[in-house]
């Protein structure tokens, strides 16, 4: 184990989440807006969900399907 595991491994739960917020704030201040196309998708998906929120697929479906062999 390397010395880095070791220390986080003697952190408390508290002071890992803090830990886990500096690298989530960095991608949030490097992150790209969506392009055009994307932002259209995300609309789209939105107001699709306000027309009927009952028509979606449960997440674990979804991840089930991602690691499911073909």
């Amino acid at each position: 184990m390397s010395n880095l595991q070791n220390e986080i491994g003697n952190m408390s739960a508290a002071e890992k989440f803090e830990l886990l917020d500096v690298p989530w704030e960095s991608i949030e201040a490097d992150s790209i807006p969506p392009t055009n196309k994307q932002r259209a998708e995300l609309d789209y998906r939105v107001s699709k969900y306000q027309r009927d929120p009952l028509d979606v697929v449960p997440w674990e479906q979804v991840k089930a399907g991602m690691f499911k062999k073909q």
